[in-house]
């Protein structure tokens, strides 16, 4: 029947609007489009959901800890004893005993530092160390520019051998400073040698050792009793070691000063002292802070003997180093 009204296009979009749940004109619009409804809801992560990674706290094992303090304290205290038996015709026996620690020495650093061309630049860092006791006892005027310029050959010839091949030529620009530590740790051990030559040298090498020697025993002590608070997670050293060694260490060298005959006193044998224990503990801790740094690399630990034996051999290497300053522009 004819309407009065006629329903047209416009009114159908009218009533589209006014139905939303009404299907979409056109030629699918009576299927309902169900990849629209049944979108599965976004929901973002809340910062409190979001996972950290633990830190490691690596275990302070107390044996080990001890032995090597003790390996620390009988180093110095052969050190010592060698210092004072050395007179003018006796040297060369103590030369011999300073080149076991240096090749000691030179067997843990190159497994910890790990230079290029590994055999070439421990016999030739060997060599140097062995041509620094012979000129340190041979010398006519015992002095350090000596062993120095004999470290300096050493060390170009270490680089030279290391440029050979081609596998190590490209690790050179970044493993120099590396071979400068080696060849200058090992050259180090002659200067006992020289300041024995010297006044006050004897002298300076007691109070230094000591200082060293108890600092080092005492930390390490310390640590396998009271490891706290810790100086990081993956280090497994204690600031109560650290502060106590360096504090005894001071404190022995003030009473030998006040033992000893001028110009040492209580004041000077303290400094010294203090220089020798700062010295020696700086380097054991960076030690173990390197370890620390190789194994969250994922690289391979150095051989435990080496990795345990270079803290103190280090430090006593630059303790030597601190001896000869202390002795020309402090103590003299």
């Amino acid at each position: 029947m004819p309407q009065d009204d006629p329903w047209d296009a416009d009114a159908s979009r009218d009533v589209a609007r006014l139905v939303p749940g009404r299907p979409k004109a056109g030629t699918y619009g009576a299927v309902p489009d169900d990849a629209d409804d049944e979108q599965p809801p976004t929901s973002e992560p809340e910062p409190d959901e979001e996972e950290f990674e633990e830190i490691e706290v690596v275990p302070v094992r107390a044996k080990l800890s001890v032995a090597i303090g003790g390996f620390a304290a009988l180093l110095a205290l052969a050190l010592i004893i060698g210092t004072q038996t050395t007179g003018p015709d006796a040297r060369a026996p103590y030369a011999i005993v300073l080149f076991g620690v240096q090749l000691l020495g030179l067997l843990a650093w190159t497994m910890a530092l790990n230079p290029p061309a590994v055999a070439s630049t421990a016999a030739i860092s060997g060599v140097t160390g062995l041509a620094a006791c012979y000129l340190a006892v041979t010398a006519d005027e015992p002095g350090l520019m000596t062993l120095l310029y004999v470290a300096g050959a050493g060390f170009v010839a270490a680089l030279i051998g290391q440029l050979i091949r081609a596998e190590d030529r490209h690790r050179v620009g970044d493993s120099w400073r590396t071979t400068l530590l080696i060849v200058l740790g090992v050259v180090a051990y002659a200067v006992p040698i020289t300041l024995t030559r010297q006044p006050l040298g004897s002298q300076a090498i007691l109070v230094c050792c000591t200082g060293a020697g108890l600092a080092l025993l005492v930390s390490r002590l310390t640590d396998a009793v009271f490891p706290k608070p810790r100086i990081a997670a993956q280090v497994p050293r204690g600031a109560a070691g650290i502060v106590l060694g360096a504090m005894v260490g001071t404190f022995a060298t003030a009473w030998l000063g006040s033992q000893m005959v001028l110009p040492f006193t209580p004041a000077k044998g303290a400094v010294a002292g203090l220089v020798a224990a700062v010295a020696a503990i700086l380097i054991d801790l960076a030690v173990n802070f390197g370890e620390a740094g190789r194994r969250l690399a994922g690289e391979a630990p150095t051989f435990w003997l080496a990795r345990h034996m270079t803290g103190p051999l280090g430090g006593f290497a630059l303790t030597f180093g601190a001896t000869y300053v202390l002795v020309h522009f402090y103590l003299g």
